[in-house]
């Protein structure tokens, strides 16, 4: 028996096999245990059929990423073993199906093989599909838990489907327990430590950004269903109507932001979500919800591109879009969470920054930060401010007797009251033409001036925002290594690995993208021999980002990029940075 702090676990087959419900049942099981959890799904764009594998991270302190092993690898065909095999190492236990297949692994390999007819002993309980079951017994057999421990997760899962299924699925567990034990000596098996027992969420970023959105007063989401922002919506459909709110169902990601633009006019906090596909449709309604002064948030939950690409496959390519696009000069705010506890924090304060400078502000998801699933500690809801802006009181509409609201005024913050329909004297006129301080379409070369000098500088007070940046490590640091979004995981392990290698190492983790405090950059990173840009795209957008902002750190800037579909881990991203020091 090895006992261990901690044990990579994959499960893959072809869509359809249950590899999903294997996986989830495994990270909820062992969270209410007390074990911290990341779990990462690889998975086809179609509905049934393509590879797909689950690898999940269990330990006994906190995970922000998969390991660049895998342990345990539960494998229903031989295409899984193909394609995990570079992650097998000496010591890793392959348990195959031998039913369909005869396990082939890499020659001279020293994995060990256990083959168990996972499907047959499944067909023996009355339905093939339960082989993911069986596989589950057979994962606890190998990591020392007796089959009970899957009892609560498996009445929760299938309880609604009624006492015959349930308790068809345990026998299903116990089944895979006993054909492992019976094999494997007690020195064969890994054996992970007892867990803290502390009680933790288990979510997705996805979730915990329609989460934060709900704790925020959000009560309209219009969106169009797209791979991988769609569980936002499927949550807060499910949500928001108990707490008097809707989810709309657009005909295209068009209508979806004009309709919460259109929420955001009337003083509802409103939002939309979508992937990079959509957030291009959507550039005409940005420009319009800029140059109207109205309030929205977008959650874009970034995949790989250019066009439908791969739908399916984590990137961090959308950053030129959201911070450089729609037609004109535009001011906007683009945040980038990278844990799922700061999705569901940077979504909540997301409203708050909408109405406060009354402009709309993207909150920048990933794939693998959307739809991966971590365990969260308990949430803080003190942190949430519901700041709702500047608003013009009846008393002070009453007091203009009948002269015209201003609704575009001119202020020395940029920011100007505004009034929502229904208020006597508020009226206004609110177009994408440019207009003048009442909303009244006006070219004067003099208005113009005015009006986009009030637009794009009301925003200047974020240069000096405490949340833009966050740092991590040594102040001296002879390395700094940026990340944003789900790239912050693996380099913060990446930080500890080339401390331990002898490299003094930080991180500075970017979580305000635009506008860029560029000031505040420069110092975090200032007496640094090399600064590193970590990131999941082939253009190097955030380094092309950071060389524009702060020109002086040219000579000190490289750039790290992975963009084949896939998260970095660890030991990828020190083998690449020690590549540039």
């Amino acid at each position: 028996m090895i006992m261990i702090q901690e044990l990579s676990w994959a499960v893959g087959g072809q869509q359809g096999e249950g590899i999903e419900s294997t996986g989830e049942i495994l990270a909820a099981t062992l969270s209410r245990l007390g074990y911290h959890i990341y779990g990462y799904r690889t998975f086809s764009s179609r509905i049934k059929g393509g590879q797909t594998n689950y690898r999940i991270r269990i330990s006994t302190k906190r995970v922000l990423a998969n390991q660049d092993y895998i342990d345990v690898l539960v494998a229903f065909d031989q295409e899984t073993i193909r394609l995990l095999a570079n992650r097998l190492h000496p010591g890793s236990l392959v348990i195959a199906d031998s039913t369909d297949f005869r396990a082939e692994l890499p020659a001279g390999s020293s994995v060990r093989l256990l083959e168990i007819p996972l499907t047959s002993m499944a067909e023996s309980l009355g339905n093939a599909v339960m082989k993911n079951m069986v596989a589950m017994g057979a994962t606890a057999a190998v990591v020392g838990f007796a089959p009970e421990t899957f009892t609560d997760a498996l009445r929760r899962r299938f309880g609604s489907k009624g006492e015959t299924v349930v308790n068809q699925n345990l026998a299903a567990v116990q089944k895979g327990f006993e054909a492992v034990a019976a094999q494997l000596g007690s020195g064969d098996t890994f054996h992970l430590a007892k867990a803290d027992g502390r009680h933790r969420y288990l979510m997705s970023g996805d979730e915990a950004a329609a989460f934060g959105a709900l704790a925020a007063g959000c009560r309209i989401e219009a969106a169009y269903p797209i791979t991988p922002a769609s569980e936002v919506m499927h949550w807060l459909a499910e949500m928001l109507p108990k707490y008097g709110g809707v989810v709309v169902q657009t005909e295209d990601e068009i209508a979806a932001l004009m309709t919460a633009v259109g929420a955001g006019y009337t003083g509802v906090r409103a939002m939309t979500s979508t992937s990079g596909p959509g957030l291009s449709l959507m550039m005409e309604a940005l420009g319009y919800a800029g140059a109207t002064e109205t309030p929205v948030v977008i959650v874009n939950v970034q995949r790989a591109g250019p066009s439908t690409g791969m739908p399916t496959k984590t990137e961090q390519s959308d950053l030129n879009e959201m911070v450089y696009g729609s037609h004109g000069d535009l001011a906007r705010i683009v945040l980038t969470p990278g844990t799922v506890e700061e999705c569901f924090y940077d979504t909540a304060r997301a409203f708050d920054l909408a109405e406060h400078y009354q402009v709309p502000v993207i909150v920048a998801l990933d794939l693998a930060n959307g739809l991966g699933v971590q365990t969260v500690e308990a949430l803080d809801y003190s942190c949430l401010k519901y700041d709702r802006g500047e608003r013009v009181t009846n008393e002070e509409l009453a007091a203009l007797e009948g002269s015209q609201f201003l609704r575009y005024k001119f202020t020395p913050s940029g920011i100007s009251p505004r009034a929502i329909p229904g208020q006597p004297g508020g009226m206004f006129l609110a177009t994408g033409n440019e207009h003048d301080q009442t909303g009244h379409i006006v070219e004067r070369v003099d208005n113009r001036v005015q009006i986009m000098n009030k637009r794009m500088h009301k925003l200047d007070p974020l240069v000096n925002d405490s949340l833009a940046f966050v740092r991590h490590g040594l102040q001296d640091a002879d390395v700094v290594l940026v990340a944003f979004g789900s790239t912050i995981g693996p380099v913060l392990e990446a930080r500890e690995r080339l401390e331990a290698a002898g490299t003094k190492a930080a991180v500075v983790q970017v979580r305000m993208a635009a506008p860029f405090a560029a000031s505040q950059f420069s110092d975090l990173t200032a007496g640094a021999r090399k600064v590193i840009v970590v990131e999941n795209n082939a253009g190097g957008q955030l380094y092309g980002l950071i060389r524009r902002e702060v020109p002086a750190l040219a000579e000190r800037l490289a750039s790290v990029r992975k963009y084949d579909g896939t998260p970095f881990t660890a030991g990828e991203v020190v083998a690449k940075c020690q590549e540039v020091f």
